[in-house]
């Protein structure tokens, strides 16, 4: 907590003992702790010493579990910032009664409440604000956009670069924040805005997109530069064709002019705390494993080429670059990919990257298919210098590929002024963004394989966790529990590391979307409310992703009912035939129509492509109302999530995903002898028999869900020899269902 805290509730370190709230209002302090008790209902905690900065308080008090306590200051000067470093001791706590335990639930949804850091966790955004307003006046910015992405556009990104988070205290993974002289604003998604309403701080205004009358982040940009005003942003963070689009609202409001302001602001303010760049070595994605080799996939770049009549590719996305050369990398957390640029050009081939990430294979390697390396930062003077060389030539009368530069419509604005701007560059739709989508039949067999291991794990998580909490008693939270996923998981041929931060949320916390649990400051699981777990791994051979909720207890009869029609979103989308050249937007509604009968929604997609040991979500495929799920068709090869859901604020959250694989089937006729596609379920763990409503299911669900049920007893059981625990509950969530 910084200096300048203002009154409100903060989440305090109380080294360890337990999390504890302080409200600071005037010179009074509200403290809050979450007490644990195992044999009483009532405990009495004495603080003999409770330090704030300078200031020695004694305080004694009998507290129910999760009472308050209200401390005064000695001194109403108090400096703020040592709210920071309250240390409570409890050196002695003591039970003082004996009285019957109470299974309350309200206790339990009290702690849920307590601690989840989405519901707590507030950054005082006022210094930093500050700061950045003093480098805008200096640059004669009047308006300032932060966006969530790195410079290679990736949705997933390492510390470095979270500058979004660092300046708003909004830590999703999607979002953008627009920041004035005088105000600032925070544009996100349906899938944050419960987390963005917790974290984000008095300083800010949250502009929850897709809402009726809500303005995108642009066109809120664009109003707060009428009058003349300047808009400022890292051209490397910003798309060209968004910085186009962005330029003429910008004049149409009454604006001055969109901005590339070179040197990250947002950097400046961060200063030396900003962590440093990872640089983790490279390794080679064996061709066995990509099934095609480089110099194929090169050539196949270079055919595109010839086909627009281009002069070169200029390649930003991490995951496009780590596919075209088949390695891999470690850079950004999840995600096996590593910095670099690259260009391709009808006779070369340049990797921009940190040659200390390469070792000598990894060198030969790209030698060996006719890859020049050459420094990371090199690429904007060597893009300049690409695009001179080639206007000079057209000028001498050589000959030239006549068309323009080609860059990925998700390339930076500086990249794209790089390679001379609109009248040389075209931003496209990135046609190996297209070839990778299309699986290989070695990357095919990958997913079907890494698929049944990390089912396995699931399914020995799954019986364990329960075994945990209803036979054991055991008190788990929920890091504590995903811990222990992983370490089913690490167990499994070919693991690398995790896909993603795992999702294990309890009760309200599973109705946040994207909930992310903190370590020390999470959730004890519940056995009487549902527990959402999302989660995913990479192996060598594939990338998983899969949502199972759960309830350990009895669930309600709404919780069911919510349950099953999820399930049965999920299945009539699995079972779709569709012909050839249907989009994923055509689809969506396959997922949803359960739903809409008894008018309930869910705020995020259906589905989202998935890479081959790459990043869990890929575009330009998906299932979802998205713009782009519009424009391009499914094609066999795809692999992509099938993952509708429902929410509850404040209550529960329901999602169930699996992973398919889009294949041409054979229909009983074939209309104008059009192919028909199909999807193939790779995703093998049981749903909740729990929680299923089978009085709301039809008979081809039942007779899905059974066949479903027995390749995956088939699959998995071998895993399992001599843990009869984890065999016990396969067998019951796989039994026949009548």
């Amino acid at each position: 907590m910084e200096e300048g805290t203002k009154a409100g509730t903060y989440l305090v370190d109380t080294n360890g003992h337990f999390p504890a709230l302080v409200t600071r209002n005037s010179s009074t302090f509200d403290f809050r702790a979450r007490f644990s008790a195992t044999e009483d209902n009532f405990i009495s905690v004495v603080f003999f010493f409770l330090f704030v900065g300078n200031c020695v308080c004694g305080i004694s008090s009998l507290c129910n579990i999760n009472s308050t306590c209200t401390i005064k200051t000695l001194s109403p000067e108090l400096p703020v910032r040592s709210i920071a470093y309250l240390q409570a001791l409890s050196t002695a706590t003591s039970l003082l009664r004996s009285a019957p335990r109470r299974l309350a639930a309200a206790s339990r949804l009290s702690s849920r409440r307590w601690i989840s850091s989405e519901t707590m966790t507030k950054l005082d955004t006022t210094s930093r604000l500050t700061r950045l307003r003093g480098l805008m006046k200096e640059r004669n910015v009047h308006i300032y956009i932060v966006p969530s992405e790195d410079s290679h556009s990736s949705e997933y990104i390492a510390d470095c670069d979270a500058r979004r988070a660092y300046i708003s205290g909004f830590t999703g993974s999607a979002g953008c924040a627009v920041v004035t002289l005088d105000s600032a604003a925070l544009a996100t998604d349906g899938r944050y805005f419960n987390q963005a309403t917790s974290q984000l701080d008095s300083n800010w205004t949250l502009l929850k997109q897709g809402l009726q009358d809500v303005p995108t982040w642009q066109d809120w940009s664009a109003e707060q530069s009428s009058g003349g005003k300047n808009v400022g942003v890292d051209p490397t963070l910003i798309s060209g064709s968004t910085a186009k689009n962005l330029a003429e609202k910008i004049r149409k409001n009454g604006g001055a002019e969109l901005v590339p302001v070179d040197g990250n602001l947002v950097d400046l303010v961060w200063g030396d705390e900003r962590p440093s760049r990872p640089s983790e070595q490279v390794i080679i994605q064996p061709d066995e494993l990509a099934g095609e080799s480089v110099l194929n996939k090169l050539t196949k770049v270079r055919q595109e080429l010839e086909k627009k009549h281009s002069p070169g590719f200029l390649v930003s996305m991490l995951d496009e670059i780590a596919w075209l050369f088949n390695l891999r990398g470690n850079d950004i957390p999840y995600n096996p990919v590593f910095f670099a640029y690259a260009t391709v050009t009808p006779d070369a081939a340049k990797l921009y990257i940190d040659e200390a990430k390469l070792d000598d294979k990894c060198r030969s390697h790209l030698t060996s298919n006719k890859v020049d390396i050459k420094p990371y930062e090199a690429i904007f003077d060597d893009a300049q210098a690409l695009h001179a060389a080639h206007a000079e030539k057209s000028k001498s009368g050589d000959k030239v590929p006549t068309g323009n530069f080609l860059i990925s419509n998700k390339g930076s604005w500086a990249l794209k002024r790089a390679l001379g701007g609109d009248s040389s560059v075209d931003e496209i739709r990135s046609l190996i963004g297209d070839a990778k989508a299309i699986k290989t039949e070695a990357e095919l067999k990958g997913m079907r394989d890494c698929h049944v291991r990390d089912g396995a794990a699931l399914i020995q998580y799954f019986a364990w966790l329960e075994d945990q909490l209803v036979n054991k008693k055991a008190t788990l939270d929920e890091v504590q529990a995903a811990d222990k996923l992983e370490e089913h998981r690490k167990e499994k041929k070919d693991f690398v590391g995790l896909s993603f931060p795992t999702i294990s949320s309890t009760g309200a916390n599973a109705a946040i979307i994207h909930y992310g649990p903190e370590r020390g400051n999470c959730a004890t699981i519940d056995p009487e409310a549902i527990y959402l777990c999302d989660s995913g791994a990479q192996y060598r051979d594939g990338t998983t992703d899969t949502t199972r909720t759960l309830h350990f207890g009895k669930p309600t009869d709404a919780e069911r009912e919510a349950y099953t029609l999820v399930l049965k979103g999920h299945i009539s989308l699995d079972q779709a035939i569709f012909p050839k050249g249907t989009t994923g937007f055509a689809l969506d509604s396959l997922a949803r129509q359960h739903l809409w009968k008894n008018g309930l929604d869910y705020r995020h997609g259906t589905g989202h492509g998935v890479g081959s040991f790459l990043n869990v979500h890929e575009g330009p495929i998906g299932i979802g109302t998205r713009v782009q799920y519009a424009e391009v068709a499914l094609a066999p090869g795809n692999v992509l999530s099938n993952e509708p859901g429902y929410y509850e604020d404040g209550k529960y959250g329901i999602r169930i995903e699996n992973m398919v694989l889009v294949k041409e089937v054979k229909a009983k006729h074939s209309f104008g002898d059009k192919p028909f596609l199909g999807f193939e379920y790779v995703t093998l763990v049981p749903y909740c028999r729990n929680l299923i409503d089978t009085t709301l299911l039809t008979s081809e669900e039942k007779e899905w869900l059974n066949t479903y049920n027995a390749k995956v007893l088939e699959k998995t059981q071998e895993y399992f020899e001599g843990d009869n625990v984890t065999l016990a509950w396969l067998k019951r969530e796989t039994q026949h269902i009548e």
